[in-house]
C-alpha cells in the first residue's frame, strides 16, 4: 500500500524542533544535557517609592548582582492582558447596587475603563530569573559534545550524553544551593521569588511558543510530568 508523504509530515510537531528534551522536578532539561531552573520575581512600583527608598533598592539590588559567583538571566515577558472579565464583574456591580451615587461611581469607572483599554494596550508584565546548568559541569571535555554534534546528519535526533538520570541528579546538585542562595538575597529586597513548578513551567513555555492561541486556550492539569503537551490537554 502506497504511503501518502503529506499524512507523514502532518504527523510531525513543532515539539521536535524546540530544544526542549523533559521538564521533570522543576528543571528544564535541553536536548544537549545542559539544565536550568527558572523563578518568577514579583515587582515593585519603583515610581512610587521616595527618592531615599528608590536609591536603597537600587543600591541593594547593585550590591546582589555584584555578589554572585555564577551567572543568571533575567527575563521579562509582555504579553496583552484581557480585562474583559474584570470589566463583565463591574457591571454585575453596578447592577448590584443601591446606592445611586455608588452606581453613578461604578459606571463612569467602567467607562473609563473601556475608553483607556481602546486607546491603549493592557499590558501584564512578568519577572524571571533562569539558573543554567551546562552541559560541559557534566564532566565532558570542551569540544566533546559539540564537535560529535558537528558530524550528526541534519535529519538525525539529537541524543543525551548521559542518562536522563544521572543529569538530573548532576544538575540538581548544582543548581539547587544557587536556587537557595538566590531566595535569599532577593527575599531581602521584599520581593516574592519562588521555582516555577513543572506545571507553570510548561504553560511559561506553551505561551512563549504559543502566543496568539495561549490567550484562548488553558492547559488542563494532566500528565505535568511528560514533556510534550498533547493536543487534549488543552481546552
Amino acid at each position: 500500500m502506497p504511503i501518502d508523504p503529506l499524512k507523514i509530515a502532518i504527523k510531525g510537531s513543532t515539539q521536535e524542533h524546540l530544544p526542549i528534551e523533559d521538564v521533570k522536578d522543576g528543571i528544564v532539561m535541553m536536548k544537549d544535557g545542559s539544565c536550568s531552573v527558572v523563578l518568577s520575581v514579583s515587582s515593585v512600583n519603583f515610581d512610587l517609592l521616595s527618592e531615599q527608598e528608590q536609591s536603597a533598592l537600587v543600591f541593594a539590588y547593585g550590591g546582589i548582582l555584584n555578589s554572585l559567583n555564577f551567572p543568571i538571566q533575567i527575563i521579562i515577558q509582555s504579553h496583552a492582558k484581557d480585562v474583559s472579565s474584570y470589566l463583565k464583574n463591574l457591571e454585575n456591580m453596578q447592577e448590584k447596587q443601591v446606592n445611586p451615587q455608588l452606581k453613578e461611581r461604578i459606571k463612569q469607572y467602567r467607562k473609563f475603563i473601556e475608553e483607556t483599554v481602546k486607546k491603549n494596550d493592557v499590558l501584564s508584565k512578568s519577572f524571571y530569573i533562569a539558573i543554567s546548568f551546562s552541559v560541559l559541569e557534566l564532566g565532558i571535555k570542551s569540544g566533546g559534545v559539540k564537535g560529535a554534534m558537528m558530524f550528526l546528519p541534519k535529519n538525525k535526533k539529537q541524543e543525551l550524553p548521559f542518562t536522563k538520570e544521572y543529569i538530573l541528579e548532576k544538575a540538581k546538585a548544582n543548581l539547587e544551593p544557587k536556587r537557595d542562595h538566590l531566595i535569599r538575597l532577593f527575599s531581602r529586597l521584599g520581593l516574592e521569588i519562588k521555582p516555577l513548578t513543572n506545571k507553570e513551567l510548561i504553560d511559561l513555555f506553551y505561551r512563549t511558543y504559543n502566543e496568539e492561541t495561549a490567550i484562548n486556550q488553558k492547559i488542563q492539569n494532566v500528565n505535568y510530568q511528560a514533556p510534550v503537551v498533547a493536543g487534549e490537554q488543552l481546552k
